[in-house]
């Protein structure tokens, strides 16, 4: 699959939307968070598809195993990542990761902290890398979801580059 220039004349790259969330998965309701998260990928030049629409546990291990298959560049998940018994994103999520990047889900930890959302600390999502993917576990939540995609914006195109070695554009104070 060859990847098309995006506006920015980068190539648009793959990347997947893991929803976790027993409810939505079974119609209960519609999910809300997935769409703000694939119109943030394709503002910064990554090409989702729909978000995927998983039950909590094992299906979202098999739905970010199945993304990292197909060539995502990005698994960005949403839901499950909190104490109650079913939110389980992180215990799938840590065996499919080959390393991890502790800075961003600390990072998205902080920034909800910092909005004075005290029980951002309780999110146990996790961060890393799986083959050449970048893999980041989202809040469920529609505010925990943009307060990290306002953490993710400005460093998730350079992770991904990274990843795979590409080189990167020095600032002018490098």
């Amino acid at each position: 699959m060859s990847a098309a220039p995006s506006p920015e004349g980068q190539a648009v790259l793959p990347a997947a939307v893991v929803v976790a969330s027993n409810r939505a998965a079974a119609g209960v309701y519609d999910d809300t968070t997935g769409p703000l998260i694939v119109a943030a990928l394709r503002e910064w030049g990554f090409d989702p598809g729909e978000p995927d629409v998983v039950p909590d546990g094992q299906p979202v291990g098999e739905a970010i195993v199945r993304a990292v298959a197909l060539g995502a560049r990005v698994v960005l998940t949403t839901g499950g990542t909190g104490l109650t018994p079913t939110d389980r994103t992180p215990e799938v999520t840590a065996p499919l990761l080959d390393r991890q990047v502790p800075g961003i889900a600390e990072a998205i930890r902080a920034a909800g902290v910092a909005k004075g959302i005290p029980t951002a600390v309780l999110s146990r999502g996790l961060a890393g890398v799986a083959g050449q993917c970048l893999v980041v576990n989202l809040p469920g939540s529609r505010g925990g979801v943009k307060d990290a995609l306002a953490v993710l914006a400005p460093v998730v195109r350079h992770a991904v580059e990274q990843i795979v070695g590409s080189d990167h554009a020095r600032g002018s104070g490098d």
